[in-house]
């Protein structure tokens, strides 16, 4: 929620407003009370009718603004980017005017001559009149404070841009103005870099938007916004504009950093006032030391003897940011994410609100005794105390079977109320005096929860207990209190990708573990391991199609269209035939690259149909994460534990890798000795070793840091000694490296029998290596199939090595077409099948 506040009247809640709340909770409650195995669910403690749920302070008085007087560290990074933005603006200024600025400066100057007093009206509020005006104003509202941060800011506004002024070079005047009349371009001097009104006017918006309403603080930006443009039309550039800008922004940013601003922290005074108008009677408050990000914590100890908790939230806890989205995309089944809250004021009821169904429906969770928000401060959540330790805290030899069938209990009437946590890490369980849980923290619950969620909510709280007292006592306790139904649908859950940070992170193990209480628990329930299921999601699939659909628009469009259009139209299709031959042909020599990978005999038919349908799966996925998983999940059907499947799909990467690094080597110097690159040049030069030297320094600091060691070093360790020990066996080695090798060469006379198909004659070698080439390079790309880069690379390399830029665009789309993309549709149909058949 934004720390500035309008002046409103709020209404307060009282019994009555609590009294249906309450209500509520038990309508919502009593109809999922009979729901599940046939059970009662349990009832906690009834909330009391007087205590208030949500509450609003009435008439604050103006005195407790001064009390949320503070500072934030992102004042600093304000200050840091405004310096940074505004030293590359003085290194760009330093040249010609570029052609858009001068368009932007030419557009704005040419403005009706009535807008000219208009723009020197509005200049004076970027000067010392300005700033004489905006602090006399604060030190009538008797804002002393914001007067003083006003003067310093535009101050220091003024002089900055002065000194830059001074320190930047003029600019000449580009001829495409200097014949422009209307125009107020200065002498022949050249555009100066200072643009002190701009660099003021923001300066004292920034200083003064904490003291202002939403409202008002929006209007002085407009304000601000229109000096700047008024000072171009009287002759400053954009980018010195700009500058100035930036400046300003900084300088009122330091005012904040140095003198503080309201709104920046909740105080004890302010919470001490809500309190009182909320019917608590606090006697004590005590503000407890926290991390510097986190939330503000208070211990309440009421005139009744009793002792609270609250808790001001002064950001919104986001976890479903862009990375989390995207791991969540690479997943193999569907995740849902947290949900949405549009404010801190949001968060605090939505977790009040949550917190109090859960307690009506017999969890053991802090009664919520308010939840209100702070004039000039926070929302704030206050709840009782419950006295005892996290279980992270916890030494193993105090957590014995029953305080795991507990806590497994407590997640138990969780799903009967189809409530879900969300967040069921260690942190968030807390064991009392008697040794009995209570769960904490559901600012991520989610009331009317779907199975899906409640079966996340039991991966999550498995994890947790892993992570602390092992696999064995951990499947043991979920056997002994919860149903066979609900751990088989957690099984698919039990992967990295469907887990947040929070809860995987707590696994120091590595990933292996997950895959060992996957089959621990299927085991013990007597319950097959999940299918594998399609890791390919609907939105995912219609995004790629209209990828790929721009990308074969637009690719004709950079070699000639209608000479590709011809060349289609006149292939021979029995070339283009032999090309489809050449890509199912692929997936079998992939096949015998994967029997190699593993000391075990693997059936040749099934290893077959599953690179059909990897070819589905594989190939519509970003990194070919859908490779990876079915070849994992046919492995493990096999009998493979996941982290000898692992391995072996892992040695079989490595393998497919080296000998397309060994091709790409040997061809590039075999092409260079044929003299058909004679036109392209590699840089040389201390650029070059530069760059070099650079690249290594960056390699060496991460493979020395402890997690490059961890990540990097060490699985490259163990995949070295694993292709030695393939190599050292003949057989295994030709099936490994000579199925390889061959599904590359395969795979290239694929691009080759379609070139062949527009021009016969091209050179078959140079071809063969730029496919390996760009195959390997475009497949970096995160696309599916590396789609788009692929594509590029390999219509770049052909125009390189000598063929027409046609006949190299029409080859590659149809190649693409017919050895990558049309293998996907029977690999879908034998998905399907295999599923079916439980082989994957």
């Amino acid at each position: 929620m934004d720390d500035r506040l309008d002046d409103r009247t709020d209404e307060r809640v009282g019994a009555h407003a609590d009294a249906q709340v309450d209500a509520q909770v038990d309508a919502q409650v009593g109809e999922r009370g009979d729901e599940g195995a046939g059970e009662r669910v349990p009832r906690g403690p009834a909330p009391q009718p007087e205590d208030p749920v949500v509450a609003t302070p009435t008439a604050v008085r103006r005195s407790l603004r001064r009390f949320s007087v503070g500072r934030r560290p992102r004042d600093v990074v304000r200050v840091v980017v405004a310096a940074a933005i505004v030293t590359l603006c003085v290194l760009a200024a330093d040249g010609a005017v570029n052609p858009v600025e001068a368009a932007i400066f030419e557009e704005i100057g040419a403005l009706p001559a009535g807008w000219a007093p208009v723009a020197a009206g509005l200049l004076w509020v970027g000067t010392w009149a300005g700033v004489a005006g905006a602090a006399a104003v604060a030190l009538y509202l008797k804002h002393v404070r914001a007067a003083a941060q006003l003067v310093a800011a535009g101050t220091v506004a003024w002089l900055v841009t002065t000194a830059l002024g001074h320190l930047a070079p003029d600019r000449p005047v580009p001829p495409e103005l200097a014949g422009e009349t209307g125009l107020r371009l200065p002498g022949p001097e050249g555009f100066g870099f200072a643009a002190t009104h701009t660099a003021v006017a923001a300066a004292l918006v920034t200083a003064a938007a904490p003291y202002l309403p939403r409202k008002a603080a929006s209007t002085a930006w407009v304000l601000a916004v229109a000096v700047a443009l008024a000072e171009v039309y009287q002759g400053a550039l954009p980018l010195a504009m700009f500058a100035g800008a930036v400046v300003g922004w900084g300088a009122g940013s330091a005012s904040h950093l140095v003198g503080g601003a309201p709104g920046r922290r909740t105080s004890v005074e302010a919470v001490r006032r809500t309190l009182e108008e909320a019917g608590l009677c606090p006697d004590d408050i005590c503000e407890e030391r926290t991390h510097l990000v986190g939330p503000r914590r208070f211990t309440i100890t009421t005139r009744d003897g009793r002792v609270l908790r609250a808790r001001a939230v002064a950001r919104l806890h986001r976890r479903a940011g862009p990375w989390y989205r995207f791991r969540r995309l690479l997943a193999t089944i569907d995740v849902q994410d947290v949900p949405r809250l549009s404010s801190t004021h949001h968060e605090v009821e939505h977790e009040a609100y949550v917190s109090r169904l859960a307690e009506a429906a017999g969890v053991r969770t802090p009664h919520v005794e308010l939840a209100c928000v702070i004039e000039h401060g926070s929302p704030v959540l206050v709840h009782g105390v419950v006295e005892g330790r996290q279980l992270s805290e916890l030494p193993v030899g105090e957590i014995d079977d029953r305080l795991l069938d507990a806590v497994c209990d407590q997640v138990a009437i969780l799903g009967r109320a189809h409530i879900a946590h969300h967040d069921l890490q260690a942190d968030n369980v807390l064991v009392d005096a008697d040794g009995n849980p209570w769960l904490l923290n559901f600012t991520f619950g989610q009331v009317g929860a779907s199975p899906a969620l409640l079966a996340q909510d039991l991966a999550d709280v498995l994890i947790t207990l892993v992570s602390i007292v092992g696999v064995d006592r951990t499947v043991a306790a979920a056997d002994r209190t919860l149903s066979a139904d609900r751990l088989e649908a957690a099984l698919a859950y039990l992967q990295p990708l469907a887990l947040h940070r929070g809860v995987r992170e707590q696994i120091a193990e590595g990933h292996y573990l997950f895959s060992e209480l996957r089959e621990a628990l299927a085991d013990r329930i007597g319950r097959p391991l999940p299918s594998y299921p399609s890791p390919v999601r609907p939105r995912a699939l219609v995004t790629m199609l209209f990828l790929g659909g721009a990308i074969y628009l637009l690719l004709p469009q950079l070699a000639d269209l209608p000479e590709t259009v011809g060349l289609l139209r006149d292939a021979n299709w029995w070339w283009l035939a032999l090309a489809v031959f050449t890509g199912m042909l692929a997936i079998v020599l992939s096949a015998v690259s994967l029997l190699g990978s593993c000391d075990t005999h693997l059936p040749f038919r099934r290893t077959v149909e599953v690179q059909v349908a990897a070819a589905f799966t594989g190939r519509t996925t970003p990194g070919g994460v859908g490779f990876f998983g079915i070849n994992i999940a046919f492995l493990e059907k096999l009998g493979m534990r996941r982290s000898l499947a692992v391995g072996v799909t892992m040695l079989n990467l490595a393998a497919t890798g080296a000998v397309s690094a060994v091709i790409c080597v040997v061809g590039i110097f075999a092409v260079g000795i044929t003299g058909t690159l004679r036109f392209v040049r590699i840089p040389t030069g201390w650029p070059l070793l530069g760059a070099v030297a650079g690249i290594l320094v960056l390699a060496g600091l991460v493979i020395g840091s402890p997690m490059g060691r961890r990540r990097i070093v060490r699985p490259g360790l163990q995949v070295v000694r694993e292709l030695w020990g393939a190599i050292r066996r003949p057989v295994r080695a030709a099936q490994l490296f000579g199925g390889a090798a061959a599904y590359h060469l395969m795979s290239a006379l694929g691009l080759a029998t379609c070139l062949a198909a527009f021009d016969p004659h091209f050179p078959w070698l140079e071809v063969i290596v730029v496919f390996v080439v760009g195959q390997t390079l475009g497949h970096l790309a995160p696309t599916p199939g590396g789609l788009g880069a692929v594509e590029a690379l390999l219509v770049a390399g052909l125009v390189a090595v000598g063929v027409a830029p046609a006949p190299a665009v029409a080859a590659t789309l149809t190649s693409r077409l017919l050895t990558y993309w049309l293998p996907v549709l029977p690999g879908i149909g034998m998905f399907r099948y295999l599923q079916h058949r439980g082989v994957v």
